[in-house]
């Protein structure tokens, strides 16, 4: 009896779960939800071709320091790059003697676990970049993994660079409450569309590149893109160097292995 019972409870609880579904479908299907004001106008980034894309690809050592030119210029006084030591500058060209004048353009916050007092003093080469003291709203990330940690990568930060606008007519008319938000920027690439950082390219000839480059919105947005890039993963060239060769050795083992295994089981097979 009790289990006769179990079943009926049961099937009433599937009838009804198959009902629920039913009914959701249909309505689903004959008053759909409206779509969401981010669904509607959020762009996809177009792929950005940089010197290290690729399985053979290299970083441009002078494109690295005009994106570097363009973080110390324009970057570094919202976001940091903790992960990055000034002494890893030498990577991209610098040498020791640039790298102290750069490191020691900074403040770093030194802590005295006698006293608890934090004091500051000029950055040395093997600091890392120090921390962000910022002042306004939101919380702007740290720059050293960006690439790595939204989707798109360099795509995604030179698309975000360089696309800031005024928001769509289609938009204000469809979604009004999403226009106009105070301390908001509209740019399409954004998922939110609308973030708190303005836009921090501007102008042409807004940094003045050591190497002559002229500087163009898309020429810095680029560049600084690039570095990224190598701040995210500046042992990328190495790993491509060692991951070749391991390829070609595990290739010559397999073929090796499979000569070797014909060799033993030949005799064996014939029986």
């Amino acid at each position: 009896m009790i289990r006769k019972i179990g079943i009926l409870i049961g099937l009433f609880f599937t009838i009804g779960a198959l009902w629920s579904f039913f009914i959701g479908t249909k309505s689903y299907i004959t008053d759909p939800p409206a779509p969401l004001v981010a669904q509607v106008f959020h762009k996809t980034p177009q792929h950005l071709s940089l010197p290290s894309d690729g399985p053979f690809g290299k970083f441009d050592n002078q494109q690295l320091q005009r994106g570097f030119q363009v973080y110390n210029e324009v970057c570094k006084a919202c976001h940091a790059l903790q992960h990055v030591a000034f002494r890893d500058l030498e990577q991209i060209g610098y040498n020791k003697a640039e790298v102290k004048a750069i490191a020691a353009e900074y403040q770093i916050p030194h802590y005295d676990p006698n006293t608890g007092e934090v004091t500051t003093e000029p950055g040395k080469p093997t600091d890392h970049f120090p921390p962000v003291a910022y002042a306004g709203t939101g919380h702007p990330p740290d720059l050293s993994l960006i690439t790595k940690a939204r989707e798109g990568g360099a795509s995604y930060v030179h698309a975000l660079l360089t696309g800031f606008q005024d928001p769509p007519a289609a938009m204000k008319q469809q979604f009004p409450d999403s226009v106009g938000l105070p301390g908001l920027y509209f740019n399409p690439y954004f998922a939110s569309l609308n973030i708190a950082m303005p836009p921090p390219l501007t102008a042409e000839g807004q940094v003045t590149y050591a190497d002559g480059t002229k500087a163009t919105v898309n020429q810095m947005a680029t560049d600084v893109s690039a570095f990224l890039v190598w701040t995210a993963e500046p042992t990328l060239e190495q790993r491509r160097q060692v991951g070749w060769p391991v390829l070609g050795f595990l290739l010559f083992l397999t073929v090796l292995s499979y000569l070797a295994y014909r060799n033993v089981w030949a005799d064996k097979k014939k029986h």
